[in-house]
């Protein structure tokens, strides 16, 4: 049986599988003006939806290019636009990998720890155990306190 953190991040892969392989690229005068010139909606125009200056507009507008903007103005931007922001962190590896990696680093690290205080005390570990219980270390460390840490 899985543990609620292994069934969650098996829920969040599922939904971060369309993400995965398809990166979104901006437009590069940024989706805000591309969108808005696809509407034919002026800076004055989306200024006066939003209840702002025109030049407040071109701020916004720059800050998005330049990755500045706040995720508060971008989603007050998107309404006025009728448009919603998605904003997703999609992971480099599946999550279930980048789990088992922390783990398995952590895990090395403790049985390396052991291992050397053994050898200090002239009780040279097996070193064919060693892949095993670093392995048996990791399982341990799943989805446990501290693992990141």
């Amino acid at each position: 049986m899985g543990s609620n953190k292994a069934m969650a991040r098996s829920a969040l892969e599922r939904d971060l599988e369309r993400h995965r392989d398809t990166p979104t690229l901006a437009p590069r005068s940024g989706w805000i003006r591309a969108i808005r010139d696809a509407l034919g909606m002026s800076t004055s125009e989306l200024a006066s939806r939003m209840g702002v200056s025109k030049a407040r507009i071109g701020q916004i507008e720059r800050g998005e290019r330049e990755r500045t903007i706040t995720l508060d103005t971008l989603e007050r931007t998107a309404n006025a636009l009728g448009c919603r922001v998605e904003y997703v962190l999609v992971p480099r590896e599946p999550l279930d990998k980048l789990v088992w990696a922390q783990a398995m680093a952590k895990a090395r690290a403790e049985i390396g720890a052991v291992d050397h205080t053994m050898e200090l005390e002239d009780q040279r570990p097996d070193p064919s155990s060693t892949a095993t219980r670093i392995q048996e270390a990791a399982r341990q460390h799943i989805d446990k306190r501290g693992l990141w840490s």
